[in-house]
């Protein structure tokens, strides 16, 4: 059956002529009035019959609000599905280029077929859909399935797979997710031809659903989260990073009557709600539930995919895998997540330095037996002295630094020397203690949970650290269809959380004891014969 489309009562353009016109120099009329731009919205199929088709007015919802008054040079969404930011962002170009000249918009998208779907339905809709005499004062110089250009102002909105030529002022790259993983090709020539076209004074906005943890959306959404925690002032070339969960979205309930939610699904939804500071009610995960099973029944990753709840969650396989998530649920309630000040007292760092060119460092003080946590540091392809600098920037007065146990194995190379010399001829007159190596893993992981019941965190300072304890996770076996005993370094998260089970390690070996002497450190035993790295 063919869609009908129906359309529905609009607000008036203003009466007068002066008042029109100053009404549309007004983007923010323009967009928000609900007179100007219309969209088509499909309605519930009804007796396995096509949706009707509505022709409705184009106002912002909640989350497209909050993500125009965030607006960035350089923007990555990751969000649930059915959220309306292609729209939001067709409409958005759509504007710019009709109220401003020589103006070149671009929206990519992962095939020929969805660009143009796209163009059609949203680009070309709203304009063709514009009150007559408003559309008249913006006549077509090139009307085509892929762009159109203004004759008034040399303006365009055009749709491709990839945009290399000229410049473009407005970029938009739809499911750069899906891009990367079934076409990582074409992901590689948006990143080095399409995204350089785009200037430090434009708009580029790269929005998706996750695609797994790995690929080019993977590791931009990781570093603009990470860019984001750290309350840095951004650059035009710094990604903001913007985050829209499913129970942000006020249309996702349903009657909690009609929905059995088990106990442990009870218990997953409290977890987001402690780690994400937010209120699910019954009503909405009466919706999850109903949506996971009648979409999505034995994938679980699918739904933390497409409708994710915390940004971690969306990359992930599982949360039923994550090492760390009842003990960072009991950190949250009892307070140790807070305001940790920071006290004239020395500083303490625990490293761990990854062989994917990442390092992570925690920064403690002791206070009474009170481990408190004031800082995290992460950064990845830098060299040791990178890592110097930052703590010599810091203006810390150090106790001691506790680093892997692999940082007494000799480099071959240049220097022939190992991370720990390396690190001492950096900062003369520093401790560097290597905690030794345990020979399984959940040995550590579990002197983390132990010594995490007397930890405190600053919320602020520590707000990534804690991220990657949340995230940090086994892996999934699909051969086995079960979690095994090894973690998942797929989501960056094992750096941080290898840094913090050094604290662990060292305060259960007795290595760590800020009361024994200024430094806080005792000698290190002697080095064993290795043996073979479980990270390996």
């Amino acid at each position: 059956m063919a869609a009908r489309v129906h359309s529905a009562p609009l607000n008036r353009l203003p009466d007068t002529p002066e008042e029109l016109e100053r009404c549309l120099r007004d983007p923010e009329w323009r967009l928000f009035s609900g007179c100007l731009y219309k969209i088509m919205v499909k309605g519930d199929s009804k007796d396995g019959e096509e949706a009707d088709t509505f022709t409705m007015p184009f106002r912002p919802n909640r989350a497209q609000k909050r993500f125009i008054s965030r607006l960035w040079h350089r923007n990555i969404i990751l969000k649930a599905r059915q959220l309306g930011f292609t729209t939001l962002i067709a409409i958005l170009w759509l504007d710019h280029a009709l109220f401003n000249a020589d103006q070149r918009c671009g929206i990519i998208a992962h095939d020929r077929e969805a660009a143009e779907a796209i163009f059609r339905d949203k680009v070309k809709y709203a304009y063709e859909n514009l009150p007559e005499e408003i559309r008249d004062r913006f006549p077509l110089a090139r009307d085509s399935a892929v762009e159109l250009l203004f004759a008034h102002n040399n303006s365009s909105v055009r749709v491709a797979t990839s945009m290399r030529s000229g410049t473009i002022h407005r970029l938009h790259v739809s499911e750069l997710g899906k891009i990367s993983a079934r076409f990582p090709h074409k992901a590689k020539e948006v990143m080095t031809g399409s995204i350089p076209a785009v200037p430090t004074t434009g708009i580029l906005v790269i929005e998706s659903t996750a695609e797994g943890a790995n690929g080019e959306f993977y590791h931009l959404s990781q570093r603009a989260e990470a860019l984001h925690y750290t309350h840095k002032k951004l650059s035009p070339r710094d990604y903001r990073f913007h985050f829209y969960a499913w129970w942000q979205e006020p249309n996702y309930r349903m009657d909690a009557g009609l929905v059995h939610v088990a106990r442990e699904q009870h218990d997953y939804f409290d977890q987001v709600e402690v780690e994400m500071q937010c209120t699910i009610d019954l009503e909405q995960r009466a919706w999850y539930v109903a949506t996971q099973e009648a979409d999505f029944p034995g994938a679980p990753e699918r739904m933390w995919q497409e409708y994710p709840s915390t940004p971690a969650e969306a990359f992930q396989q599982s949360s039923a895998g994550r090492y760390y998530a009842k003990a960072m649920v009991a950190l949250t309630k009892r307070g140790g997540i807070t305001s940790v000040p920071e006290l004239d007292l020395p500083v303490y760092t625990f490293w761990d330095i990854g062989r994917a060119d990442g390092t992570a460092i925690w920064f403690m003080q002791s206070l009474r037996g009170e481990d408190r946590f004031i800082n995290y540091y992460e950064e990845h392809e830098e060299d040791l002295r990178h890592y110097v600098r930052h703590l010599q920037d810091l203006g810390y007065v150090f106790g001691a630094h506790f680093l892997p146990h692999d940082a007494n194995h000799k480099r071959l190379g240049d220097t022939n020397r190992s991370t720990k010399q390396q690190l001492q001829a950096l900062m003369p007159g520093q401790k560097f203690t290597v905690v030794p190596r345990i020979t399984e893993l959940q040995t550590g992981v579990n002197l983390v949970r132990k010594h995490l019941r007397g930890a405190w965190f600053d919320r602020e300072a520590c707000a990534f650290g804690l991220e990657r304890l949340r995230g940090y996770s086994k892996k999934f076996s699909r051969a086995l269809n079960k979690f095994i005993d090894e973690p998942d370094k797929s989501n960056g998260c094992t750096e941080g959380a290898d840094a913090l089970r050094q604290w662990a390690q060292a305060k259960e070996s007795g290595l760590f004891n800020p009361n024994d002497d200024g430094y806080g450190a005792r000698a290190e035993p002697e080095e064993e014969e290795d043996a073979p790295d479980w990270r390996a």
